[in-house]
């Protein structure tokens, strides 16, 4: 089988580049939402360095399916939680009771989303080192 997790890292690190450039760009929605998927990559990399498959895109649970030999800390879990939030809402209009996405998304968020992404992202890379 072809190892494809640095595949996977590779662009979860180009996911949170684009989190970044969004964010700056003040397109803070679509920021959440690349930050988010910059932590499901990086967490389905480090499943596949490990020789498993992870399906789906819930972020905690992915981390809480991890190899036991991988201690995850429970506040990167927490923080995982609050990214798999920014899935679908970021996106979906129908998400709110009125307004489009970017009107419920702002610098605060963003900055959130992003932060917690990279250390999402770094912990995996420290894994995979």
């Amino acid at each position: 089988m072809v190892q494809r997790a640095q595949d996977w890292f590779r662009q979860a690190e180009r996911d949170l580049e684009q989190a970044e450039d969004s964010r700056r760009a003040g397109r803070h929605e679509w920021a959440c939402f690349a930050a988010q998927q910059a932590a499901e990559k990086a967490v389905k990399a480090l499943h596949l360095h490990y020789g498993q498959e992870a399906w789906g895109h819930v972020v905690a649970r992915l981390l809480r399916e991890l190899p036991p030999q991988v201690a995850v800390p429970a506040p990167l879990v927490e923080k995982a939680r609050l990214l798999d939030s920014f899935y679908i809402p970021p996106r979906y209009p129908n998400s709110f009771a009125e307004g489009a996405p970017f009107e419920h998304y702002g610098p605060l968020q963003s900055e959130e989303a992003i932060r917690y992404a990279r250390e999402i992202v770094d912990f995996v890379r420290a894994q995979m080192a």
